[in-house]
């Protein structure tokens, strides 16, 4: 259990800046259930869906850039849980880029290998271990989507979204399993005590030249499209 409530240089709760965001939130104050949903909240809408520099960049930081996409936004979320008290782990897979299609397009999707690394956060709640992935994207950005995809009734894969039912999708925490991109998971990783852990064993397979075009050209383009879906006018 200690290792799962520990600090580490990603999880970095012990930070002046979210120990000053607890503060003010006043999440401490709170019931453990209410405290779980006030931080799923806070980081699922008030970070942003977007793409940061890499997977293995610390809590503070993600906070600092004001969004983040799974692996990032689950270390800001473990670090924020273990502050609180919240026992929690990361669990890794690789799902299909086709998750991606349409946030990334043209020659960087065709560029991009076929399986990404992706995760997940579990929790330790009422003695039973939880999934939560539906805090990748925020509600503003996918109401967009639906909007924009008003006629789709069933399952739906890209943009960030790999669910059953698009319409539907399980997002809403009250003390059960999220989704948002499950359909999409082609390996299973494990289960790790942190994302030091996850990112220290495995890394997105792409090449050093392609790493370099991800976070100097690539990512640019595709929170830059994002925010156009998230502005767009669907409908009117």
């Amino acid at each position: 259990m200690e290792s799962l409530l520990k600090e580490t240089p990603l999880i970095n709760y012990n930070a002046p800046e979210l120990q000053t965001l607890l503060l003010n939130r006043g999440w401490r104050a709170l019931d453990e259930k209410d405290r779980i949903l006030a931080v799923y909240n806070f980081v699922r809408d008030e970070i942003e869906f977007g793409y940061n520099i890499g997977d293995d960049i610390s809590a503070t930081k993600v906070l600092k850039d004001g969004y983040g996409q799974c692996n990032t936004k689950g270390t800001l979320f473990m670090a924020l849980l273990r502050a609180l008290g919240i026992p929690c782990r990361i669990h890794g897979f690789f799902v299909d880029k086709s998750v991606q299609y349409g946030a990334m397009k043209g020659f960087y999707y065709r560029q991009a290998p076929k399986e990404i690394l992706h995760s997940w956060v579990e929790i330790l709640y009422n003695g039973k271990w939880l999934n939560l992935e539906g805090f990748i994207l925020d509600v503003k950005y996918l109401g967009k989507l639906q909007e924009k995809f008003t006629d789709c009734k069933g399952s739906f894969c890209g943009y960030g979204v790999a669910v059953p039912d698009f319409k539907n999708p399980p997002v809403e925490w009250s003390g059960d399993d999220t989704y948002i991109q499950k359909d999409s998971i082609i390996k299973d990783l494990g289960v790790f005590d942190s994302p030091d852990e996850l990112f220290g064993a495995y890394r997105q397979r792409v090449g050093r030249f392609k790493s370099f075009m991800f976070r100097r050209v690539v990512r640019h383009l595709m929170n830059r499209n994002i925010k156009r879906i998230r502005k767009a006018r669907y409908g009117k």
